[in-house]
């Protein structure tokens, strides 16, 4: 079975060498990529040296760990700026700790014994969830890049443009000629890729 998150990665970090290769196994048998690490500290040093925009996928993690645990890892991970999902796999008695987790934002905790479905499933969802959100954060500086690429009158046309305002009324308030308000418009809808006015004031908003 191939997965469709070809490019996503499952970051899995489980001291415990047997259940780290069954956790892997299960995951490649499933069509997803999987990265291990036997600590925290093996995953933090890797990301050290990969940096962090290099992180595509989630992270699985044991809460129970040597020689820091789940919880140290992930605040790590917070602190450094990577806000990919993550899960925890805990005993019976880590799930206090796991709650308190998903407080800070973690995706979700899977309790041993899990079953195979079940942590697969929820690995895709954090996947999917991370895939939506690059696509989102794609979008927004899409958009950004567009805006950047205005010129300073453009810009004011633009503003006014959204506001609403007739040409004519944008012409007076700049003091320039009605036909310039007309040239500098069309470059603005061209430059951000839009047909209308609403258009401009629904990518401004999107952009605040």
């Amino acid at each position: 079975m191939l997965s469709v998150y070809k490019n996503a990665t499952v970051y899995l970090v489980d001291d415990e060498d047997a259940v780290r290769d069954a956790l892997a196994f299960l995951l490649r048998s499933r069509g997803l990529t999987v990265r291990e690490f036997c600590s925290g500290n093996a995953l933090l040093a890797d990301l050290s040296e990969s940096g962090n925009e290099a992180i595509c996928g989630c992270f699985l993690l044991d809460i129970r760990m040597e020689p820091i645990s789940g919880l140290i890892l992930f605040d790590a991970l917070i602190e450094r700026g990577i806000h990919n999902p993550i899960l925890f796999l805990t005993g019976h008695g880590d799930v206090p700790m796991a709650v308190a987790a998903l407080k800070k934002g973690a995706f979700d905790f899977l309790q041993k014994p899990y079953s195979d479905n079940v942590l697969v499933d929820r690995v895709e969802q954090a996947l999917a969830v991370d895939d939506a959100s690059r696509q989102k954060d794609a979008k927004v500086s899409e958009r950004a890049a567009r805006l950047a690429s205005l010129t300073e009158r453009e810009r004011e046309v633009m503003q006014r443009v959204a506001a609403g305002k007739m040409n004519k009324i944008i012409a007076d308030e700049l003091s320039i000629s009605l036909r310039t308000v007309e040239v500098h418009r069309a470059r603005v809808f061209a430059k951000l890729a839009v047909r209308s006015a609403a258009e401009v004031a629904t990518l401004l908003s999107l952009l605040v």
